[in-house]
């Protein structure tokens, strides 16, 4: 078992984040008892992006999406996710 150093304590985040820059995390964590976590209920990160399509292509899209009763943005991420897993490389 390795020595670790105390943490600190913090006034705000921001002078947590300036820490941690300039501190190796190594020194102030017993890396030997790290065990992976998973967090499912965070929410991924989005990005908003601007696309052109076609109209009629738009329109199809929309029409799609309606008969399924899901928002036209939310069936193309949908379209996308199974064009990604199924082309995987």
């Amino acid at each position: 078992m390795k020595t670790t150093k105390p943490i600190p304590t913090f006034k705000d985040e921001n002078e947590e984040r300036e820490f941690w820059e300039k501190h190796d995390t190594t020194e102030y964590f017993d890396t030997s008892k790290v065990k992976a976590v998973r967090f499912p209920n965070l929410k991924k990160t989005t990005k908003s992006i601007s696309i052109r399509l076609p109209v009629d292509m738009l329109d199809e899209l929309k029409v799609r999406a309606n008969s399924i009763d899901v928002p036209y943005q939310s069936f193309i991420k949908m379209l996308l996710e199974e064009g990604l897993k199924s082309r995987a490389i």
